[in-house]
């Protein structure tokens, strides 16, 4: 057993303990249905397929409930022996009539397939399966929190609505939380604003998980071949993933190191933030930027580049673009903000600025520019990261620690 495997084999020992009355950990191996709630269907196979695998070899009927109607990954779960049900859920804004159409339409879904145990993750799923689950009296539910979400980010401080809307969400996610079996966080600035606001119970602390997890065979370990350096972003195109710092540092950088490439990867949103496609066309035109547009697979992308950047305000959980640019071995620039800084010791594997730091940003980009070899030595030792703390198993483990869930 390597070092890293048994660090989480000692984690998910206590964290089975801390769930038990009596203080002894005991997995239950009776046969569940088991409810996963998402706000985006992608997301089902890009962060949730080896745990979906992972509890339908375990014995249990799992159901996976998203907004959107996507015959691929209906397909792709029902390959792994996942029922896929669509619900009405709008991801982004508040609007109450749409919202409480999902509460009810997930009410009724859990009333006529009484699913043992819950599994809802990010804030709407969280919202409104929880309580759906909590009104109908399901005991089993288990909460994945991926990142509380810009409205508790503190960057740029807050208008009076956006603290308001803040308040509200803090009632919700009490409602939902109230006599749940766990709620796993992916780091310490969410646990700790869950104990702020008073989210949970004395009695239930946070557990805490290193995200989704990455699969270490999929995403293999990539030399790349040498040449002018490339950095490369992949985000939602979303103002506060950093997008526009990106284009504002890639423009100083060039003035010194023209023969630099700047890419950005990812799909449009309809966020309120939202990079328009005109801005892309522009800066395109400029030739600033290289737009690659969206892809089923990153890996191609990440090992044509040198450099991996995320200089995202936005707020995280643990970013899975980050976690990936790890296992395929490129260093990372993010930014010194709850999720990111997680994946990045500053100097060893990567860097951090401050956000919204366009000149920051720029010199930690240079420094690669200026160091052809800065980049493969970091390079390596993000992989190493990969391997001891996100390997997508030991995370699955603390997870069904966490939920009593055996293999």
């Amino acid at each position: 057993m390597s070092s890293a495997e048994h660090v989480a084999r000692m984690q998910t020992e206590e964290i089975a303990r801390a769930a038990s009355p009596s203080g002894v950990a005991q997995p239950s191996t009776r046969r569940r249905v088991i409810a996963v709630v998402a706000s985006l269907t992608a997301s089902l196979t890009i962060f949730r397929l080896e745990l979906l695998k992972r509890l339908v070899g375990a014995g249990h009927e799992v159901i996976a409930f998203a907004p959107e109607q996507d015959p691929r990954i209906a397909q792709a779960l029902a390959e792994i022996g996942v029922r896929f049900v669509r619900i009405p859920m709008v991801r982004t804004g508040l609007n109450p009539l749409q919202d409480i159409r999902t509460f009810w339409s997930l009410r009724r879904h859990f009333k006529r397939l009484k699913p043992d145990m819950v599994l809802p993750y990010t804030m709407k799923p969280i919202i409104y399966a929880g309580i759906a689950a909590r009104t109908l009296g399901i005991r089993e539910r288990c909460f994945l929190v991926t990142g509380l979400g810009h409205i508790f980010s503190e960057t740029g401080g807050r208008p009076f609505k956006a603290l308001a809307i803040r308040h509200l969400c803090v009632r919700l996610y009490r409602l939902a939380f109230r006599g749940a079996r766990v709620v796993f966080v992916y780091n310490d600035a969410d646990a700790e604003d869950i104990r702020r606001y008073h989210m949970l119970p004395d009695a239930l602390t946070p557990t805490m998980v290193p995200g989704s997890g990455v699969d270490l065979e999929h995403f293999a370990f990539a030399r790349r071949a040498r040449g002018g350096p490339v950095f490369l972003m992949i985000a939602r195109l979303l103002r506060d993933k950093g997008v526009v710092e990106y284009v504002e540092a890639a423009r100083i950088v060039r003035r010194t190191f023209p023969d630099a490439r700047f890419q950005l990867l990812g799909h449009f949103d309809s966020n309120p933030t939202a990079i328009s496609r005109q801005e892309i066309k522009a800066w395109v035109g400029e030739g600033i930027l290289e737009y690659l547009g969206t892809t089923d697979d990153v890996r191609p992308y990440l090992a044509a580049c040198n450099v991996f950047v995320l200089p995202s305000y936005y707020r995280e959980g643990i970013p899975r673009s980050i976690l990936e640019a790890l296992a395929v071995g490129r260093p990372v620039i993010t930014t010194d903000l709850p999720g990111c800084r997680d994946t990045v010791q500053p100097g060893v594997n990567g860097m951090t600025v401050k956000p919204l730091d366009v000149a920051a940003l720029a010199d930690a980009m240079a420094a690669f520019a200026r160091d052809p070899d800065l980049a493969e030595r970091m390079g390596r030792r993000s992989r190493e990261l990969a391997e001891s703390r996100f390997d997508v198993h030991m995370v699955n483990r603390i997870l069904f620690a966490g939920m009593g869930l055996t293999d």
